[in-house]
C-alpha cells in the first residue's frame, strides 16, 4: 500500500492510500460504502485474468484514514482522483466504480480529463429517477442492507456479535463518511444534466436483484451518457464483485476490448 499527498486544486493537499495490484493497463477500482475491502479481492482477480494493473484507492475517511474537511462531497472526491491521475502521470486509464465509487466515476467523466480512456459504473448510485424512490440506506439495520444488496442475502450475511470493538467502529466511521459524502438521499439532483457533456465510452452495468441501485438507476445513467453501452448481470445485487464476480470480469474486459 503506498501513501500520497495530493494537491487537489480548489481543495489543498489531501491524503490518499491506495493498494496497486498486477502490471499492464492502468485501471482505478473506486470502492462503494462497503469500504475498500469489498473490492480488494476483485482487484486481485481482475489483475490476473487480464494482465492489468489495478489501483485501488481508499477514500478519505474510510478505514480509518483522515478525511480533510475540505472533502465533502461525491465531486470533492472525484477532483481528488482526478488529482491523483495527474500526480502519478497515468494515462488511457479506465476508471471502474462500485456504488457510490460508480457515482464518483460518473462524476470524474462529467468534471473531464483527458488521462481518462473509459469508465465503467458498477451498480452505481446517484442520480435522481422519476418514480424511483432512493432506500433509505442509513435507515437500514445491517441484516436489512443483506437484503437489499444481495440475490443470496444469507451467503453474504454479517453478524455484527462477531466483531471486535474495533472492527464496530471502524463501520461506524465509515457510515459516517459515507452519509458525508452522499447525503441523506444519496442522490445529486444536477448529475443527470451534467452527464449529457460525457466524452468517454461509459459502460452501466445493473445487478437484476438490486435494491438499493435497481435497474432503473443504471438505465437512468446510461440514458443520459451519450454512447453509453448497458448490461444487466442476472442472479446479481448491488456487489457483483463480491457476488458474482467472474461475470463482472467478462462484462467489464469486453467493454475494454471493444470500446
Amino acid at each position: 500500500m503506498a501513501a500520497y499527498d495530493i494537491q487537489v486544486p480548489g481543495i489543498g493537499s489531501v491524503p490518499v492510500t491506495v493498494t496497486e495490484t498486477g502490471s499492464g493497463p492502468v485501471h482505478l477500482l473506486l470502492h462503494g460504502g462497503a469500504g475498500p475491502q469489498s473490492v480488494q479481492e476483485f482487484a486481485e482477480r481482475y489483475a490476473q485474468a487480464r494482465s492489468v494493473r489495478v489501483l485501488t484507492p481508499v477514500h478519505p475517511g474510510f478505514g480509518g484514514t483522515p478525511r480533510p474537511e475540505a472533502v465533502a462531497s461525491i465531486a470533492d472526491l472525484a477532483r481528488v482522483y482526478r488529482a491523483l491521475l495527474d500526480e502519478l502521470e497515468l494515462d488511457q486509464v479506465t476508471v471502474i466504480g462500485n456504488s457510490i465509487g460508480g457515482w464518483i466515476t460518473a462524476e470524474m467523466a462529467a468534471q473531464g480529463s483527458d488521462r481518462i480512456a473509459a469508465a465503467v459504473l458498477v451498480c452505481a448510485v446517484g442520480v435522481e429517477v422519476p418514480g424511483v424512490t432512493p432506500v433509505d440506506f442509513f435507515g437500514l439495520q445491517l441484516d436489512e442492507i443483506a437484503d437489499y444488496s444481495y440475490y443470496r442475502p444469507d451467503a453474504f450475511r454479517i453478524d455484527p456479535s462477531t466483531f471486535s470493538p474495533q472492527q464496530l467502529e471502524a463501520m461506524a466511521a465509515n457510515r459516517v463518511t459515507l452519509q458525508v459524502y452522499g447525503g441523506e438521499r444519496m442522490t445529486d439532483p444536477s448529475l443527470t444534466e451534467r452527464l449529457s457533456g460525457v466524452k468517454a465510452p461509459v459502460l452501466v452495468i445493473s445487478g437484476e436483484s438490486d435494491r438499493i441501485a435497481p435497474p432503473e438507476v443504471g438505465r437512468a445513467f446510461a440514458a443520459a451518457i451519450p454512447g453509453a453501452r448497458y448490461e444487466l448481470l442476472r442472479e446479481t445485487g448491488h456487489l457483483p464483485q463480491l457476488e458474482t464476480p467472474d461475470q463482472l470480469v467478462t462484462a467489464i474486459a469486453a467493454f475494454v476490448a471493444g470500446k
